[in-house]
């Protein structure tokens, strides 16, 4: 009996199971349309493989809603940027420009790191002086950094440009030249003596929004709260002399929707990449693999004789062959390809449908249908795909959508064992650089669980629709309910 697709379709939306598959497909699909359209194609190449994109991320922190479930306010990320100065002095040809860049620290811990980023700096002779201070809650006024921008080289002419195609960033609370101005100015207020050496081991950015403990025989700095502001002023020598844009960031101790992983990058991004990543895998291998399948079952099952011996060996063989070295044989000589992969799940996973499906054909072919058919001189191509192959379409269509679930965890878990794509962001990559990291091991739940849960989340989805079918191939089932 051949089922058409308008009545599984009704059938499958007819149960609970098959309705919240139905919805659970949607929601990837909704999600990966919305990725494919945002995301460029060589997003895990430019950006999620580019350190330099994340750079101004805090590392290995958890995401932003975990305060919802503490007392403790963790410090969130501070992101200043000034394109146009707040105050401008002009004296002669020279100009003061100075971008004054406010922001609030309310938390009870100190920020993660704390950057300076210059960029786009042009000049017609004299270079810019570029001066970098902190204005405290307590009143107190403490200079960072002074920097003088490299000037001319030999035979190059004005104007002359800095930093535009790779922009300035210091790392402040790691920089010497930081560490030891601070120093210089716990020093002074406290009397107690400050090194840059002590500074260094406990990070700059203590020292910069706190206040020396006294009292202490260990050097402790307790939090300052309030209202901070960076103050950038730069020293033109000339008119056409001018800044694209500065920005100072203040790393936080809780990042995004997801976190991050200890390169600073945005897991919630990485993990939404996923999507059209995971239902490409599962989608394509899962149909490439029952296309060959049911063809060669097919053909086996009608054809017999020799036709039907070559294509059983050929199956026994390649049923026989473990997947797991030719893959990492594979990879070793081709790298690590997505679509190789692919090709290597679907090269050896089709032995076992052609076995069902020729059982299958080897009754058909007896029936009263194909009969009528041979008498009527229909042609054996005719035959095997016209009039019976639509009597396995149900059990074939039930067993793609279990090979695709299938396919998703094959995937996942060579990416777990180092053999994924690594140009592409998968969920199973993003688990295998977790526990490579020891994000297991060190507590960092948000780097794990996710990917995790979505992997099996979408599995569910096509078991779900695969359990939905069911009546559709056992019409059995349908008289029972």
């Amino acid at each position: 009996m051949t089922v058409r697709f308008g009545d599984a379709l009704r059938v499958l939306a007819s149960s609970a199971t098959g309705k919240a598959g139905i919805a659970l497909l949607l929601a990837l699909a909704a999600i990966s349309a919305y990725v494919l359209v945002a995301y460029p194609l060589d997003f895990g190449t430019q950006r999620w493989s580019n350190p330099a994109v994340w750079a101004d991320n805090p590392k290995a922190v958890p995401p932003a809603w975990v305060d919802l479930f503490t007392t403790r306010s963790r410090a969130a990320t501070s992101t200043l940027i000034a394109t146009s100065p707040t105050d401008v002095v002009q004296a002669g040809t020279a100009r003061l420009m100075t971008y004054r860049m406010p922001f609030d620290h309310p938390y009870d811990e100190f920020p993660q790191f704390l950057s300076f980023t210059l960029t786009d700096v042009t000049f017609q002779g004299r270079p810019p002086l570029v001066t970098l201070s902190l204005a405290r809650p307590d009143g107190e006024t403490v200079r960072l950094l002074r920097h003088v921008v490299p000037g001319a080289r030999s035979g190059e002419e004005a104007p002359i440009a800095r930093y535009s195609e790779t922009p300035l960033r210091l790392l402040l609370n790691t920089d010497s030249s930081v560490l030891g101005a601070l120093a210089d100015f716990h020093t002074e207020r406290s009397g107690a003596r400050v090194t840059e050496r002590d500074l260094r081991g406990m990070g700059g950015e203590q020292a910069a929004f706190g206040v020396l403990a006294t009292g202490e025989d260990d050097l402790r700095f307790d939090l300052l709260r309030g209202e901070y502001t960076f103050v950038v002023d730069v020293t033109v020598a000339s008119e056409g002399d001018s800044v694209g844009s500065v920005q100072a960031v203040v790393g936080g101790r809780v990042f995004g929707v997801m976190g991050s992983d200890e390169q600073g990058r945005d897991l919630a991004v990485g993990l939404l990449f996923g999507f059209p990543v995971a239902l490409f895998i599962g989608l394509l291998a899962s149909t490439l693999t029952t296309a060959i399948g049911t063809a060669l079952g097919v053909i086996s099952g009608y054809s017999g004789g020799w036709v039907d011996s070559v294509i059983q060996r050929l199956t026994d063989i390649v049923a026989n062959v473990p997947l797991l070295p030719i893959l990492i044989f594979m990879v070793f000589v081709l790298g690590p390809n997505l679509l190789l992969i692919i090709l290597m799940l679907v090269a050896f996973s089709w032995p076992g449908l052609t076995i069902l499906v020729r059982s299958m054909v080897l009754q058909l072919r007896s029936g009263q249908l194909v009969e009528a058919t041979v008498a009527l001189g229909a042609s054996r191509w005719r035959i095997m795909f016209r009039h019976i192959f639509p009597q396995t379409a149900p059990y074939v269509f039930a067993q793609m959508i279990f090979f695709t679930p299938a396919a998703i965890l094959a995937e996942a878990g060579l990416s777990f064992l180092g053999l994924g794509d690594p140009s592409i962001p998968t969920w199973g990559q993003i688990l295998e650089q977790g526990f490579r990291t020891g994000a297991v091991y060190v507590g960092y739940w948000w780097w794990v669980l996710p990917p995790g849960l979505l992997i099996v989340l979408t599995a569910m989805a096509f078991v779900l629709l695969a359990l939905g079918l069911e009546p559709v191939v056992n019409p059995r089932l349908r008289s029972m309910r």
